[in-house]
C-alpha cells in the first residue's frame, strides 16, 4: 500500500494525479494548511520542511515531489518514464524537474495574493514573478512546436509534474498567445487519471478565486 500525505492545491497534488494514472492502489492522509498540523513534531520527523507530498511506500518515506516521482516510476509505473539508457531519459528529467521552476514562481504568488494581508503584499514582486512565471508557460510552448506531449514519445510524469503547475499558472496569467499551452491543459485535464485525482482532491483551502490579477499601477 502507498500512503500519501496531501493537502488539496498543493504540490501532492502531482502525485494523487501520478497514482491515479498509474493506477496504484493508495491510502490518502489529508492535512490542512490552517492550524498546526503541518508542525507537529510527528509530521516535521517525516518532512523536515513540514510541507506535502509525503509518501510512504515499501518501507521507506519520501519527500519532495520529483525524487517521489523519480522512485514511483522505477518501481512501480516504467511506463510513466524513460528509463536510464533511453534516448529520452534526459529530456524526461530535464522537463520532471521544470514543474519546480513553475512552482516556485507560483509560491511567491501565492504568497503575495493570498497569504500576505494586503497592506504586506509587493505590487513590485507580483509582477515580477507573474513575468518570470509566462516565461517558464512560453518554454513549454516553443517545446510543444512538434509534438502532443513534452516528450516526442508521448505522455509521461513529465507531463504531470509540469502540467500541475501549469494548470495552476491559469490563475495568474492569462494564457493568450500560448495556444500550444493551452491545447496541452486541455487534453491532460480531460484524462481519466487527472478527473479522478481531482475529485479526490478534497476541499479547496488556497485558491479561492478562479484568476488573481496584478494589482493597478
Amino acid at each position: 500500500m502507498i500512503t500519501l500525505h496531501h493537502a488539496p492545491q498543493s504540490r501532492s497534488f502531482r502525485i494523487l494525479w501520478f497514482l491515479h494514472e498509474a493506477g496504484l492502489e493508495h491510502e490518502l492522509r489529508y492535512h490542512s494548511f490552517s492550524g498546526k498540523a503541518l508542525r507537529d513534531p510527528a509530521f516535521l520527523a517525516i518532512s523536515p520542511a513540514g510541507r506535502v507530498p509525503v509518501v510512504e511506500v515499501d518501507g521507506v518515506t519520501l519527500f519532495e515531489s520529483a525524487a517521489i516521482l523519480e522512485y514511483l516510476v522505477e518501481a512501480r509505473a516504467p511506463g510513466l518514464g524513460r528509463a536510464p539508457g533511453h534516448e529520452e531519459r534526459g529530456k524526461f528529467l530535464e522537463w520532471l524537474h521544470y514543474g519546480e521552476t513553475i512552482a516556485q514562481h507560483l509560491a511567491q504568488l501565492t504568497f503575495h495574493h493570498i497569504v500576505l494581508r494586503p497592506a504586506d503584499r509587493s505590487p513590485v514582486v507580483q509582477r515580477l514573478e507573474a513575468l518570470r512565471l509566462r516565461r517558464t508557460l512560453e518554454g513549454i510552448e516553443t517545446a510543444l512546436a512538434a509534438q502532443d506531449c513534452l516528450l516526442a514519445d508521448g505522455f509521461s510524469a513529465a507531463d504531470i509534474m509540469a502540467g500541475s503547475s501549469a494548470e495552476l499558472a491559469r490563475r495568474f496569467v492569462p494564457l493568450d498567445g500560448l495556444d500550444r499551452v493551452s491545447a496541452w491543459l486541455k487534453r491532460l485535464t480531460a484524462r481519466p487519471g487527472y478527473r479522478a485525482a481531482l475529485s479526490a482532491d478534497g476541499q479547496a483551502e488556497l485558491y479561492l478565486q478562479d484568476f488573481y490579477g496584478l494589482p493597478h499601477a
